[in-house]
């Protein structure tokens, strides 16, 4: 399982070790400019090391992108539990998957913001990842937007752009984090920028909520 850290703790020679010291090598230069030598370098380990556990880069990438979705949409299904079991209201869902959303690529920061970068790219791993998890998470929101307000008639088009922009909301900091910290002096990392960021999701889910109920005919 990976770990929370950029750098390996106590730099143990570990598998661990290399996903740490990979992930810190593909953010300053990049999956391409990154060589599976510079990582068994950087992770204090005999580069065979690396082809033992991952066989080779491509295998590494693999693992690292297919390690978080598992663990994002894992997290995705277990906050929208939690806020359906807790009755909670429906801006109030929203704001508590958001929440564990955020908290969850906060605490693998280094790992979100990879996989973010690399899933802006068209290539045949983005697409399986795509067809695959990107469309379990589709079928966990829409089911989320589905029972925040069951009564009211569910319209697909309007509900995926919905989705679009709750997504986004949750995943723009740690795909853009240089940009937020240079040009807004925001440090998306930080538990300071969680906590303020929420109020503005807070505000967007009941203004949701309520042009949902305005435009069903339903009282508030």
């Amino acid at each position: 399982m990976l770990t929370k850290n950029a750098n390996p703790a106590n730099g143990k020679k570990t598998k661990q070790a290399v996903i740490h010291s990979a992930l810190k090598l593909f953010n300053m230069g990049g999956y391409d400019g990154t060589s599976i030598r510079a990582i068994a370098t950087e992770a204090g380990v005999n580069i065979a090391l690396v082809s033992y556990y991952f066989g080779g880069k491509q295998g590494l990438l693999e693992y690292l992108m297919a390690s978080f979705y598992e663990g994002y949409l894992e997290t995705l299904e277990n906050a929208a539990q939690e806020a359906e079991k807790a009755e909670k209201s429906a801006d109030e869902r929203l704001v508590s998957v958001a929440d564990a959303l955020i908290r969850y690529q906060q605490d693998y920061f280094y790992l979100s913001r990879f996989v973010h970068r690399e899933m802006t790219l068209d290539n045949q791993l983005v697409r399986e990842l795509m067809s695959s998890y990107l469309m379990k998470e589709k079928f966990l929101m829409s089911r989320l937007f589905e029972r925040i307000e069951p009564e009211i008639p569910f319209d697909p088009m309007a509900a995926d752009f919905a989705i679009l922009q709750y997504r986004d909301m949750i995943m723009m900091p740690f795909l853009q984090p240089q940009f937020l910290r240079e040009v807004f002096y925001l440090k998306p990392s930080e538990s300071s920028f969680r906590m303020n960021y929420l109020r503005y999701i807070r505000q967007w889910a009941r203004q949701f909520a309520s042009r949902s109920r305005e435009h069903s005919g339903i009282p508030g």
